[in-house]
């Protein structure tokens, strides 16, 4: 099984990246194949005109590893009571073609890290909403890390344990599903979705 991590941060310090890497150790623990995702500031913004065939080699390379991911995996920051702009962009540029996108029926799961005391609380639900808006198996897990500064030690590993066994839970949550999802069909219903501008 193969499991795409994304952060919704660009920062090369970044807490939430601390955090993916975390949570590929127990992906990889649990014998899954994991992948964290590093192109994201290359992504142009959207742009219907350029959304063609040819679509930027930047776009095209994450559209394929989403695609060839069984799961995904993401850990977003929370800027302004919302999703990082440039990860809200990329999945602008993943959700088309709409009825084919690369996230159609995937399972996905969402946690996040934020320096404030709610742990990103609002851009984890934004997240989740936009997900599955584009038509992700979104996973019914959350782990909220508020007051980042004092959940990691020296080696950027959580230093709670009850934080680290929620991330376990959403791990393994996440695993469960996505053997759910490669034994049933997928869902025929369509909610939401880029329009045209």
């Amino acid at each position: 099984m193969r499991v795409l991590g994304i952060s919704g941060s660009l920062r090369r310090d970044s807490y939430n990246t601390a955090l993916l890497r975390h949570a590929g150790d127990l992906f990889e623990a649990e014998g899954a194949e994991f992948e964290i995702y590093h192109g994201l500031r290359d992504i142009p913004p959207y742009d219907e005109d350029c959304d063609t065939e040819q679509a930027p080699e930047a776009v095209s390379r994450i559209r394929e590893a989403v695609r060839d991911a069984d799961a995904l995996f993401f850990v977003t920051p929370e800027y302004n009571s919302s999703i990082p702009g440039a990860l809200k962009n990329a999945l602008d540029w993943i959700s088309r073609p709409f009825a084919t996108n690369a996230l159609r029926h995937k399972p996905v799961a969402v946690i996040g890290v934020s320096s404030g005391m709610f742990g990103a609380v609002w851009a984890q639900a934004d997240l989740r909403k936009v997900l599955g808006a584009i038509g992700a198996r979104v996973t019914e897990a959350e782990v909220a890390v508020g007051h980042v500064g004092e959940r990691f030690d020296e080696d950027d590993r959580l230093n709670e344990p009850n934080l680290a066994r929620e991330v376990h839970e959403v791990v393994a949550t996440l695993l469960a599903d996505t053997r759910s999802a490669q034994t049933s069909q997928p869902a025929a219903h369509v909610i939401g979705g880029l329009s045209r501008e």
